[in-house]
């Protein structure tokens, strides 16, 4: 009760500490760009690009001890050689520790409208894997759909090609990578799988690290813009599994995947609006969950639907949204060879609250999370949420 009520005194006070405001943030999904793609554009007109994204959040479960964290820091760097060729890269450092490379990829522009791409890259699915910075989503943390069902921040290596058909307003993405790592040897006799019931296919990424590669997987997204303030996007990724070399000839070390998902964001003046649907279909869990001891489910399902308003009037400099998201998403929605499911695993979000854009590249957000299971008197804290984002 106590956070509830300094949630609405957050509300409150906000809403009356952001009247004093001028200028502009766009929040056109059309023009709306990630970190890799504003580099690429060319908009800062030099051959070195430097800039940075970061986070930094407060978590406080209503029957547990809150966490302080910066959750991330990434650094941006991109090299322009010439008129066509172009390498952009993310290093990223999470919670202070630990260090990873996001992305690093080199882009060759063979025409206008359509460049060849190959290194480390960001699977194009659902909306906030590719659009992760900050400032580009509502809510302290990323919807869980993107986090339980589309593993964000999900990237492998590979090679692709992007491009757009200006005159039918469409883009496109295609790519080849490498998959999921599955299982390796435990070491003993035994075989450990990195897939789990409860998190889907997360533990897999293989994020670029000493990568298992045994069969390639397909990737590719198309997108939509030609009405006034709409983006539609519809991925899909298509492949297997990969399984150290030890263990890939036993029988359930791999599974294949089938993930297609929808995506819509939508701006008009002072209302936002956002929604995604991811399904997965995989293949072989039984043999997988017999080989591993796990409970991989056969199908994960997951979907959101998202409104914004912007309090401040139409010109301002700074933004103030109310916001609104229902989530659902479920790494049970289907098992096989006789593995019951877990209802604990069907899992409800409902997320409000306020994102503050005091200055285009700086937003500071609140909101309270109402988590909810399937199982009756399931055991999910409602969590309070505040954070401080960057992008520059």
């Amino acid at each position: 009760m106590k956070n509830l009520i300094a949630f609405f005194a957050l509300l409150i006070c906000g809403s009356t500490l952001a009247q004093t405001v001028q200028d502009s943030i766009t929040f056109d999904p059309q023009k709306q760009l990630n970190a890799a793609q504003r580099i690429l554009s060319g908009n800062y007109g030099k051959a070195v690009t430097v800039g940075a994204y970061g986070e930094m959040t407060y978590n406080q479960p209503e029957a547990d001890n809150g966490e302080l964290d910066v959750q991330r820091l990434v650094l941006l760097f991109g090299y322009k050689f010439d008129e066509k060729t172009q390498f952009v890269t993310e290093i990223e450092l999470e919670h202070v520790e630990e260090v990873f490379v996001e992305q690093a990829f080199v882009n060759y522009a063979v025409g206008d409208n359509v460049s060849l791409r190959g290194g480390l890259m960001l699977v194009p699915m659902g909306i906030v894997n590719e659009y992760h910075e900050p400032t580009t989503f509502n809510g302290t943390e990323r919807p869980a759909v993107d986090n339980v069902i589309v593993p964000t921040t999900w990237r492998e290596l590979g090679v692709g090609v992007t491009g757009r058909f200006p005159d039918a307003s469409v883009s496109y993405q295609a790519y080849i990578f490498n998959g999921f790592k599955s299982t390796a040897s435990d070491g003993e006799d035994g075989v450990t799988g990195f897939l789990r019931g409860s998190s889907g296919l997360r533990g897999g990424r293989q994020k670029a690290i000493k990568s298992t590669v045994d069969s390639p997987t397909f990737s590719t997204k198309v997108e939509y813009y030609g009405l006034p303030g709409l983006r539609l996007g519809l991925s899909g990724y298509f492949g297997q599994t990969q399984a150290a070399d030890e263990v890939e000839d036993q029988d359930g070390a791999n599974i294949g995947i089938a993930m297609v998902g929808f995506d819509a964001r939508y701006a008009y003046q002072k209302f936002t609006a956002r929604g995604q649907f991811i399904y997965s279909s995989l293949s072989d869990t039984d043999k997988y969950n017999a080989l591993t001891g796990g409970d991989l489910g056969s199908a994960l399902m997951g979907y959101y639907g998202e409104v914004g308003y912007n309090l401040l009037p139409l010109g301002a400099k700074q933004k103030l949204f109310a916001f609104a998201r229902y989530e659902n998403y479920d790494t049970h929605a289907s098992t096989e060879g006789g593995l019951a499911r877990n209802d604990a695993y069907n899992r409800t979000d409902i997320t409000t609250g306020l994102s503050y854009h005091i200055a285009p590249g700086v937003v500071v957000k609140g909101d309270y999370q109402f988590r909810d299971n399937n199982v009756d008197g399931g055991d999910v804290d409602d969590r309070l949420n505040f954070g401080i984002g960057v992008w520059f």
